[in-house]
């Protein structure tokens, strides 16, 4: 399965999934249709599924005209988004499998950004393979997506399920936020030095233009302080007392910064 990642709107990534054996393709998070249209014609590729991991508009805005094009998608989203995303047929709860040409993903629930936010993890096939993590507006490279319809304790059980999978994992979340997240962390984890080596990194990068996704879950998770609620050096740093307080006042922290 290739993953390409495609630009749209000022800073949303979408991703287009190719199985090139049978020449198809499914779709995570459609903005627009047409970075979408012209990769798929490139390929000479059918679109078979739209893939959408929450409801609001720069994930699932071009849908309705992907749908005019190609009618026999499916379209899949959480149970708990029904009415709310444009064309959804099958709605998705915790432990479901979806399958895309030969590749399984495990859905997971991971309220918090929404209250019916999903995730998809395509799991290695061989050893040689990573994880692909499909997780929307959740977990960010260097953060975490803001709260509009969850709480903090739902979302540090979400991002616990993302922690979870194993380091080697890419990331591809939608949106290309990293260098300004990492220049947050930075302001509650100055010794970390493998945050600092990351972000300077990340301002090479920037600087080239070059994307910074996808992004690997191990460093994640040595480097991206809202997987670290549990530390109790941060915890100290914010002055909370226990593990979601700790990741409260971070997310109130972020989004002032």
């Amino acid at each position: 399965m290739q993953v390409y990642r495609l630009p749209a709107l000022s800073d949303n990534y979408i991703f287009l999934l190719h199985d090139r054996e049978q020449n198809i393709a499914a779709v995570v998070d459609p903005a627009e249709a047409q970075p979408v249209l012209r990769q798929l014609e490139a390929l000479g590729a059918t679109l078979v599924a739209i893939f959408n991991t929450h409801h609001h508009a720069d994930h699932v805005g071009a849908n309705t005209k992907l749908l005019q094009q190609f009618p026999d998608a499916v379209v899949y989203g959480g149970a708990e988004d029904r009415g709310r995303i444009p064309g959804q047929t099958v709605f998705l709860q915790e432990g479901d499998r979806v399958s895309f040409g030969d590749r399984i993903a495990d859905v997971l629930f991971v309220p918090g950004h929404t209250r019916a936010h999903i995730a998809y993890y395509f799991a290695p096939v061989t050893n040689g393979e990573t994880g692909e993590l499909f997780c929307g507006d959740t977990l960010f490279a260097g953060s975490c997506g803001r709260l509009f319809e969850g709480t903090p304790t739902q979302m540090v059980h979400s991002l616990g399920k993302l922690r979870s999978l194993p380091d080697n994992t890419r990331v591809w979340c939608a949106h290309e936020y990293t260098l300004k997240n990492l220049e947050f962390a930075l302001t509650v984890d100055r010794s970390n030095i493998a945050l600092q080596e990351r972000l300077a990194a990340v301002k090479l990068s920037r600087s080239r233009n070059e994307a910074t996704i996808p992004s690997n879950l191990g460093v994640e998770k040595r480097t991206n302080p809202f997987l670290r609620w549990d530390d109790l050096g941060l915890r100290s740093i914010v002055r909370a007392d226990n593990e979601i307080q700790t990741f409260a006042r971070l997310r109130g922290m972020k989004d002032h910064f």
